[in-house]
């Protein structure tokens, strides 16, 4: 059962709104997510949220077959059931196939010995709260990632685990 209120564009505080609406326009659905909904309970919340994926959509540089590999690796390690769902479903959505994407959420090889590498680099991070080994840093950078695409893999890192972190705290019901 989820612990946090969700919201609707009409009921939402106040500061959430105009965040929540933008969220809203960009869906397909055309209604929050649970999670927004959630969000929505704290602006501060939605906003460093809608900040975070701004700036990742905004700034990033990855591709975004890269990005959703990154994104389903390291829900993988978060643990939650819902973004790993969110992270699958954008993943096939930009040509993973289903085999691929079990390899990127159960650490096992894709068939591109690059992508694994900094699927390695995120998963390890996520699952010791951000530290890599030497070795699997130097297997990245090996696998032809250099400098700025490693340290960009940390913002996508970063917002999986916000977003699969908050999914956890506020037992947020699937709606996807």
């Amino acid at each position: 059962m989820s612990r946090i209120p969700a919201h609707t564009l009409a009921d939402a505080p106040e500061a959430s709104r105009p965040i929540l609406q933008k969220i809203v326009q960009a869906s397909p659905s055309g209604r929050p997510l649970n999670l927004h909904a959630q969000m929505a309970h704290s602006p501060a919340v939605l906003a460093a949220y809608a900040s975070l994926r701004g700036v990742v959509a905004e700034h990033g540089a990855l591709e975004p077959k890269v990005s959703w590999a990154l994104n389903v690796a390291t829900a993988a390690a978060v643990g939650n059931g819902y973004m790993i769902g969110i992270a699958t479903r954008f993943a096939r959505m930009n040509g993973w196939t289903e085999e691929q994407i079990f390899a990127l959420r159960s650490g096992t090889s894709t068939g591109d010995a690059r992508i694994d590498a900094l699927a390695r680099l995120v998963r390890e991070a996520a699952a010791n709260s951000g530290s890599v080994t030497d070795a699997t840093w130097k297997d990245a950078q090996g696998a032809d990632w250099n400098d700025i695409q490693l340290t960009e893999a940390f913002a996508h890192l970063g917002l999986t685990v916000f977003t699969g972190y908050f999914l956890n705290y506020a037992q947020t019901d699937a709606d996807i």
